[in-house]
């Protein structure tokens, strides 16, 4: 069987990296769990990115590897980190008081589904009785930018960036980037404007596998990487 649904997509890591090209230098970034928790691991270069965690770190480091877990360094969704020069530890009633003053540039978030305005469905799974919303509502209504980094569709071939999010809502209209394995996406009046696509995947086809109607941008270019 031939077709888009079996070509080969971008990984995990690719989604991080790009969203983590993305992020200004000196800003204060909060990752959610998931695919964002990779971002750490790609900070360009030369970049100065203060990442924030619910668990009441500031200045995080990257995921730490085998056999170096300090089990006092956690980030939000329970994975060890790295010691980093600079670092500062304070109670999680702090760390949300952070987040509600408005003080974290970009939250990085994975997620259920996305409409083509900008709401964003990442907390609840009805059919399976799931759903723990945590530090997402939080953080996807006061941080200034929201990114998302996800799949493009769901297990079972199901797009999830929709014309109306189906699932319950997290926050309405506070997506304004999407990073998936096959493109990234900008919100816009119009709705998802794609800026770059997968190796080897056409507008047409990622259109296919995306329910809401994308529009095209002008300087669209391969995935970038470097």
């Amino acid at each position: 069987m031939s077709g888009p649904r079996n070509k080969e997509r971008l990984d995990r890591e690719i989604i991080a990296m790009r969203v983590a090209k993305e992020l200004p230098d000196g800003a204060y970034v909060n990752l959610g769990i998931g695919i964002p928790t990779l971002v750490s691991s790609f900070v360009p270069e030369g970049n100065s990115i203060f990442y924030h965690s619910e668990s009441g770190i500031l200045n995080c480091g990257p995921i730490a590897d085998e056999g170096e877990e300090d089990i006092d360094l956690i980030n939000a969704g329970g994975q060890f980190l790295k010691p980093f020069p600079g670092q500062s530890f304070f109670s999680s009633a702090d760390a949300f008081a952070m987040i509600r003053g408005g003080h974290v540039d970009v939250t990085v978030l994975g997620s259920h589904q996305v409409s083509a305005q900008g709401d964003l469905a990442n907390w609840m799974l009805p059919e399976r009785g799931v759903g723990n919303v945590g530090g997402a509502m939080d953080l996807a209504a006061c941080a200034k930018r929201v990114f998302i980094a996800m799949e493009h569709s769901t297990r079972d071939g199901k797009p999830r960036m929709l014309k109306q999010c189906r699932l319950p809502v997290t926050a309405p209209g506070a997506v304004t980037l999407v990073s998936t394995d096959l493109g990234l996406f900008e919100i816009t009046p119009q709705g998802f404007k794609l800026l770059e696509n997968a190796p080897g995947w056409s507008p047409e086809d990622i259109q296919e596998l995306t329910e809401a109607k994308l529009v095209i941008s002008d300087s669209l270019r391969e995935f970038r990487l470097r």
